[in-house]
């Protein structure tokens, strides 16, 4: 009888050790057949930008730059000072500046909407963005769910394995006990 009982052990075992190997063949093939969603991601990123909406995305840039802000000191400072200069004759725009004064609300008129315009189209990424994370956090929280559920039924399943090793296990030790007891008793 004892040998009847080892292999069914090893049986038990056999059987742990197949689950096992069908867990990690599942997780596999889902790695392997998984769409990610980063994909998706870097495909929204090339999509087509107009030529409206990179010449507004550089101004925009430019126009919040130190670079931007450096070079319009030097050109009114440069501006004040020629038309400044008491040996020139005729300043072509004397003080109070009225021409630089109309350049400059001119470019403000100009460089507000534009700046405007690259505010919405990046506020439309950050809101795709946003939407995408969204996607991603949801997927994530579905996934550990069924991460929980197939950890609830391996646990389940090995319990029941543990269980009936256990069994196996206790009816040998009696067997084991019944023989040293009768063997005990022989040599008294």
């Amino acid at each position: 009888m004892r040998p009847k009982k080892t292999e069914y052990l090893k049986q038990l075992i056999g059987t742990e050790n197949e689950q096992l190997n069908k867990l990690h063949a599942i997780v596999s093939q889902a790695v392997k057949e998984e769409q990610l969603i980063t994909n998706k991601l870097s495909d929204d990123q090339n999509e087509k930008i107009s030529f409206k909406e990179k010449l507004a995305d550089k101004v925009a840039s430019f126009g919040g730059s130190w670079t931007f802000i450096i070079a319009f000191f030097i050109l009114f400072f440069t501006w004040i000072a020629i038309n400044s200069i008491q040996f020139m004759a005729q300043p072509f725009d004397p003080y109070p500046f009225i021409l630089m004064n109309l350049v400059l609300s001119l470019i403000a008129a100009l460089q507000a909407p534009i700046i405007m315009m690259s505010q919405n189209r990046q506020e439309q990424k950050d809101r795709k963005r946003s939407e995408n994370d969204y996607i991603i956090n949801l997927k994530a929280e579905i996934e550990i769910r069924n991460l929980h559920q197939k950890i609830d039924l391996l646990m389940a399943d090995q319990f029941k394995s543990l269980i009936e090793i256990q069994k196996v296990q206790i009816t040998m030790m009696e067997e084991m006990n019944t023989k040293l007891n009768v063997h005990l008793n022989k040599t008294k």
